[in-house]
C-alpha cells in the first residue's frame, strides 16, 4: 500500500503517477503498457506509469491523498484525505447519476463498498441477495459482473411458488430473451455466460430447448464459446417410450442437460487475475462431459436446485479469484455458496422471498458468519 499526495494534472485528467521509488511494487516486472482495473473499473498503466482510469477523473481536488494498493484483479484507489479534509463518498461520477443502482468496490479496507438504495435483502461481506425480478432490477450496475452462472426456469412445468413453468413454448422464448440481454447489458466486454438448460424437452411437445436458447442469446449478442454436456446420471428420466417396440413413434430422451458456455465480446480475458485450478481439476473439467449426481429437491425445498459441483466447477474454470458473479435466479442459492467456498463476490437476485430465505439459511449452514470467512 502506497500513500500519495494528488496533483492538480491528476485530477483533472483522471491518472494516478506510481512513484518511482514505489514501480517494484505496484508494478513489479508488468510489460507496460498494460490493461488493469481500478476499483473494479476498466483501467490502464501507460509506458510512463501512470495508472489511468475514469473513476479518478474530476473525484478529487488537486492536495487530494489517496491509498493506491494493488490486489489480485488489479487496484484500488482509497480516499484517505482531501484538502478540504473531507472523504468523497464515492470514486465513481456515474454512481451519483444512478443512485438506485449498485457498484461494487473492494477497499483497501477488504471489505466492499455498495452504493445503493435498493438495499440488498441479505448482505454479508462479499455475498450479496436482492429481493427482485431480474427482469426489472436496477440493483446491478451495467458492465460489472465478469461471470453469470445459472439455471433459469425451464418452460418444463416445474412447480415454482411464484413462476408459471409451464407457459406456452412460445412465451417462455420471449421470456429467455428478456432476462438475457438484461444480463447482457450487466456483464463486463470479457465476462462469460454458463447457462444450465435441458438439451430438450418433451412435456408439452418436443421442443429443442438448448438449440433454440442459443439462437437467441446470439441474436442479442452473447457469442457462443462450447457446450458441456452435464450426464445427471439420473435414470428416473427415461420413462416416455412412445410406441414400444415399434417404429410407429418411439420417443428418443437423452437422460441429460447441458451447459452452454457464451461470452460478452472477447473471449481471452482483458487482465490477468489469480487462477484457483489445479492441474487435476483442469483436465477432467475442459472434458465436455461433466459426470455428477443431481441435487435433491426435498432435501434441498427447492423444486428445480442445482447441484454444488455445477456452479463450482464454472466458477473455477471461467473467472479469477475476487472477480464479481452473478445468478440471476439464485433459487436455492447455490450459486451463492459456490461463490463463498472460492472466494468470489456473489450476487444472487430472486423473485421468491421464501427462497430467498432457503439461500440464507444454507449460507448459514455453510458457515458464512465464521470469523475465518471475513476476508472474502
Amino acid at each position: 500500500m502506497v500513500r500519495k499526495t494528488l496533483r492538480k494534472m491528476e485530477c483533472t485528467l483522471g491518472f494516478v503517477q506510481i512513484p518511482a521509488s514505489d514501480r517494484s511494487e505496484l508494478i513489479g516486472n508488468a510489460q507496460l503498457p498494460c490493461s488493469t482495473k481500478v476499483n473494479g473499473c476498466e483501467a490502464k498503466i501507460d509506458k510512463f506509469g501512470r495508472l489511468w482510469c475514469s473513476v479518478l477523473k474530476n473525484n478529487f481536488s488537486s492536495g487530494s491523498i489517496v491509498e493506491l494498493t494493488k490486489t489480485d484483479t488489479g487496484y484500488v484507489v482509497f480516499p484517505v484525505k482531501t484538502d478540504s479534509g473531507m472523504v468523497p463518498q464515492c470514486l465513481d461520477a456515474r454512481v451519483e447519476n444512478q443512485k438506485d443502482k449498485t457498484m461494487v468496490m473492494p477497499s483497501s479496507l477488504g471489505e466492499d463498498l455498495i452504493t445503493s438504495t435498493l438495499k440488498p435483502y441479505f448482505h454479508f461481506n462479499s455475498i450479496y441477495i436482492f429481493n427482485d425480478n431480474i427482469l426489472k432490477t436496477e440493483a446491478i450496475e451495467e458492465s460489472s459482473i465478469d461471470l453469470t452462472v445459472t439455471s433459469p426456469p425451464y418452460g418444463v412445468d416445474i412447480k415454482y411458488e411464484n413462476y408459471d413453468d409451464g407457459i406456452p413454448y412460445d412465451r417462455y422464448l420471449n421470456f429467455t430473451k428478456e432476462w438475457l440481454q438484461k444480463c447482457f447489458d450487466f456483464t463486463k466486454n470479457d465476462g462469460r455466460l454458463c447457462l444450465n438448460v435441458p438439451l430438450d424437452k418433451n412435456k408439452g411437445g418436443q421442443q429443442s430447448v438448448a438449440a433454440d436458447v442459443t439462437h437467441i442469446a446470439k441474436e442479442i449478442g452473447w457469442k457462443y464459446h462450447s457446450t458441456i454436456i452435464w450426464n445427471e446420471q439420473n435414470i428416473s428420466r427415461r420413462t416416455a417410450w412412445g410406441s414400444w417396440l415399434s417404429a410407429s413413434a418411439p420417443f428418443v430422451i437423452a437422460p441429460v442437460e447441458v451447459i452452454l458456455v457464451l461470452y460478452k465480446r472477447t473471449w481471452k480475458k482483458a487482465h490477468k487475475g489469480k487462477s484457483d485450478l489445479i492441474r487435476k481439476d483442469f483436465i477432467e473439467w475442459t472434458n465436455g462431459v461433466w459426470n455428477f449426481s443431481g441435487e435433491s429437491k426435498n432435501r434441498i425445498g427447492h423444486p428445480a436446485p442445482f447441484p454444488l459441483e455445477l456452479p463450482r466447477r464454472c466458477i473455477k474454470l471461467f473467472s479469477y479469484v475476487g472477480d464479481t458473479v452473478l445468478d440471476p435466479f439464485l433459487g436455492s442459492g447455490t450459486t451463492l455458496l459456490a461463490c463463498l467456498e472460492t472466494k468470489r463476490t456473489g450476487i444472487g437476485v430472486e423473485i421468491n422471498k421464501n427462497y430467498c430465505d432457503i439461500a440464507i439459511r444454507r449460507l448459514k449452514e455453510m458457515g458464512i458468519f465464521q470469523t475465518k470467512l471475513a476476508t472474502l
